[in-house]
């Protein structure tokens, strides 16, 4: 199992979850988050925005599955055809392992 972290902007979370859950993924944590990245954040006119609001999204898939989630994500979440700086950050790492609390059982695939 792989989890994928997505941060993205705000505008564009509600296509990533729908692109998502249309390519076969529902099962999706969403948060909100600020930070910044490489531009260290925006300025307009003489104020500098240090930390910028974004959504967080999480998801665990199948390892055969990460390329299409990873893609899927990218698509949907890029700002015009070539994207922009700002558009989000996609980190991917292993699981482990993974329990269903109310049954306390150990899932061994998605």
């Amino acid at each position: 199992m792989i989890m994928i972290r997505a941060i993205v902007r705000p505008e564009k979370v509600m296509d990533v979850m729908s692109a998502l859950m249309y390519a076969g993924f529902p099962a999706v944590t969403k948060m909100d988050v600020f930070g910044r990245g490489k531009q260290r954040g925006i300025k307009i006119g003489d104020i500098t925005y240090d930390e910028l609001s974004k959504e967080l999204l999480l998801l665990v898939v199948p390892d055969k599955d990460r390329q299409f989630v990873v893609e899927t994500v990218i698509k949907a979440a890029r700002t015009g055809s070539k994207g922009a700086f700002g558009d989000g950050k996609i980190f991917v790492s292993p699981v482990e392992e993974s329990y269903t609390i109310s049954s306390g059982i150990k899932e061994t695939d998605l």
